[in-house]
């Protein structure tokens, strides 16, 4: 297997399991509804949608990087996106983000070895580092969703229990 195709691997992984650290982004989000997406434990922290919007806008301008864009400077509303507020809003936001990453691991896994060393244009880092850095981030956002969850069915238990 090149690696190239371990890269798409790992990139694939990320979002729909069979990994080995633990729950995959798409894991971990199937069964939050807009209501837990927008939930906000702590003042000056994201939620969930944000982070999913993050997630997305990143793995979308290493695509672009992928296929042979400049890749830009992400800040402010590039990097965290507002998030929406309906039902369907969320929604289509777990599918672009399921959409983006199954076209960037088609994209990784034609992407030639040789290639892994060259300068990502606009930074000065390698396709390797980028793509790496990609899964990288995807399973850091992944914890902080994953540790949301938990403490969203903590303080529902909460509740329940003062009733």
């Amino acid at each position: 297997m090149s690696e190239t195709h371990r890269i798409a691997d790992q990139l694939g992984r990320s979002q729909r399991g069979s990994a080995w650290h633990g729950p995959s982004l798409g894991e971990l989000l199937a069964g939050v509804d807009a209501g837990l997406a927008q939930w906000r434990p702590l003042s000056g922290t994201h939620n969930m949608w944000e982070l999913l919007l993050h997630v997305t806008a990143w793995q979308s301008v290493a695509l672009d990087a992928v296929e042979g864009s400049r890749m830009p400077e992400l800040a402010g509303l590039e990097d965290w996106p507002a998030a929406g507020s309906t039902e369907q809003e969320w929604r289509g936001a777990v599918q672009k983000l399921d959409g983006i990453n199954r076209a960037l691991v088609a994209a990784v896994s034609k992407f030639p070895d040789e290639r892994l060393r060259e300068t990502v244009p606009g930074r000065n880092y390698s396709f390797y580092f980028l793509l790496h850095g990609v899964v990288q981030h995807n399973l850091y956002h992944a914890g902080q969703i994953a540790l949301l969850k938990a403490a969203a069915r903590e303080e529902a238990r909460g509740t329940a229990q003062a009733r």
